[in-house]
């Protein structure tokens, strides 16, 4: 095949082609979209709001937060668009920065993850030491060695994916632009780039996924020797996150710790840690979290408080 040196843009399949399921598509993804911004964006004002939350737990929290407003963004809507429009396309330069945007996001979420577990352990395994293990100056470095690992690890999966030919075929059958399913359109020996591929993402997902378990596991060892209402609120605590990280890590590995192929699963194990894990995010944390309730009330009533007194 001649390799096309003008690409100009791609167009994606997305999840349906079905006009019916597309405008039912479109309604509820708009609608868990709107749910993220609004949960994700209320925790952030929370945290900064409430001063008894200055804490490294909701300190990491609120940067995840934060990773979920951008990395909802970075697909949501354009896959959202596409469900009204009769041609799904985006250009070559708009695949490259939904790319690197999706990467640079999804990576420095399993970081943050990965950081709160260990936040977790000091609590609860090391308490005396807490303050001592997770200071402000701590907590400042692990959150910027996350956000440069990330930066890292999107700009070579971005390079290494766009630093390929591209040939006539532009369908990218897939609702964002995703390595493995825009690899799968270039026009050379892709062996070597699946490779770091797999190295790459793969491996991040794994071994950050591997050091959670071994932190719960620790965690939960520890708690026997605790008593019951220690043990409950630290399990409330831990089992928040570790459901996030099981919806958000085992599609992960699914879909990066393997080879370039595609299943027609993968669309729809894709929709769990693009759309789904960013929306449970602040349900989980806010429903399960007696402290973040408590200031969520108290936020509610000093507005009402506020407006009561700007009527009067």
């Amino acid at each position: 095949m001649e390799v096309a040196s003008n690409v100009t843009e791609f167009i994606f399949l997305g999840i349906s082609q079905d006009p019916g399921m597309q405008l039912m598509f479109f309604a509820l993804f708009l609608l868990f979209y709107i749910v993220t911004m609004v949960g994700n964006l209320l925790i952030l004002l929370t945290v900064f709001s409430a001063s008894w939350l200055h804490t490294p737990m909701y300190f990491f929290l609120s940067n995840l937060s934060f990773v979920d407003v951008a990395y909802s963004s970075a697909t949501a809507p354009k896959m959202i668009a596409g469900f009204i429009s009769d041609k799904k396309t985006i250009s070559y330069w708009g695949c490259v920065t939904q790319m690197f945007a999706f990467h640079f996001f999804g990576c420095a979420e399993i970081f943050i993850l990965t950081v709160m577990a260990f936040d977790r352990y000091a609590a609860i395994c090391q308490p005396l030491r807490y303050t001592t293990i997770m200071s402000a100056n701590t907590c400042i470095v692990l959150a910027s060695l996350s956000w440069l690992g990330a930066l890292g690890h999107s700009f070579v999966q971005t390079l290494l994916t766009f630093q390929l030919p591209f040939c006539n075929a532009q369908v990218i059958d897939h609702y964002f632009c995703d390595v493995h399913p825009v690899l799968k359109l270039a026009c050379a020996d892709t062996t070597l780039v699946n490779m770091l591929v797999v190295a790459n993402s793969g491996l991040i997902s794994l071994g950050c996924f591997l050091i959670l378990l071994a932190s719960y596991t620790v965690i939960l060892l520890s708690l026997r020797k605790r008593s019951a209402k220690s043990r409950r609120k630290a399990l409330s605590t831990c089992g928040s996150h570790f459901t996030v990280v099981t919806f958000f890590f085992v599609p992960c590995i699914f879909i990066y710790l393997r080879p370039s192929t595609t299943f027609p699963l993968d669309k729809a194990v894709s929709v769990f840690y693009t759309t789904i894990t960013p929306m449970l995010n602040p349900l989980i944390y806010t429903l399960r979290n007696g402290d973040v309730k408590h200031a969520v009330r108290w936020l509610w009533g000093s507005k009402v408080s506020l407006s009561e007194k700007q009527r009067r």
